[in-house]
């Protein structure tokens, strides 16, 4: 039976290989998802624009325009959460297809219940204000800069706003909930990717830096986001945390 929670919500499925492309299909379809295909990149931008797509499961092997390239480039004009898809399983790998934008990386194969998982996980973060509980703060002021997690969007103190990626979102918002305490890389890969099974994963390095080139004023010598050794990370801010109210 399809998911209330999941209903309505388009997906688009960027793969060549059909029988790929029609079992995730399937799967997602069952869980009451609107799914749409592409087997490369040339119809991805119209598609984009005309459906109004909630996050894009995105194959980094394809014919023509590759994964890593498609990605770059929806990354620079659209904020939907992007979801890569590879046989290529190696560390590297996995860090430049973050790099290039993607909000999470899985290697083919995987299995049904994992990609799901990990959609469910993605779309969560991007709607993220269904699932704050009223009890919890969904502003952050920070340095002059005000992190707004119902309308999901961070300003500058010169109030322009910022484009995040929904990774570096979450990323962070778990810095500003728990600001001047030494979080460890486990503890935010928890935090960022909850159905991650490995106990370390040098994604997070990778969102770190992707966030201290946004957030940081010398990126060589950052202050907000230090690095401790043999520990992890800090957020070094005094964070002021407030209700915000929510739009009916």
């Amino acid at each position: 039976m399809p998911s209330d929670a999941s209903t309505q919500q388009r997906l688009l499925v960027v793969e060549d290989d059909p029988d790929i492309a029609g079992m995730v299909c399937r799967m997602l379809g069952d869980h009451g998802y609107r799914m749409l295909r592409a087997p490369d990149g040339r119809d991805i931008d119209l598609t984009v624009k005309r459906e109004q797509i909630d996050l894009v499961i995105l194959d980094l092997m394809l014919p023509g325009e590759d994964g890593i390239s498609i990605c770059r480039r929806l990354r620079q004009r659209h904020p939907i959460p992007i979801l890569m898809l590879t046989a290529l399983n190696g560390e590297a790998d996995r860090v430049i297809g973050l790099e290039s934008g993607a909000d999470d990386y899985l290697s083919k194969p995987f299995a049904p219940r994992e990609l799901l998982a990990r959609v469910r996980a993605l779309l969560r973060r991007t709607g993220w204000s269904a699932d704050v509980a009223e009890e919890e703060p969904s502003l952050f002021l920070f340095d002059g800069w005000r992190l707004d997690m119902i309308r999901m969007n961070l300003t500058s103190p010169a109030g322009v706003q910022v484009p995040l990626t929904t990774a570096e979102l979450g990323l962070l918002a778990a810095f500003c909930r728990r600001p001047q305490e030494v979080l460890s890389r486990e503890t935010l890969l928890t935090l960022v990717h909850p159905q991650r099974s490995a106990a370390y994963d040098r994604s997070i390095d990778t969102l770190v830096v992707r966030l201290r080139r946004k957030i940081e004023d010398d990126v060589r010598e950052p202050t907000r986001i230090k690095t401790v050794r043999q520990g992890g990370y800090i957020f070094t801010p005094v964070v002021e945390m407030a209700m915000r109210e929510r739009r009916s």
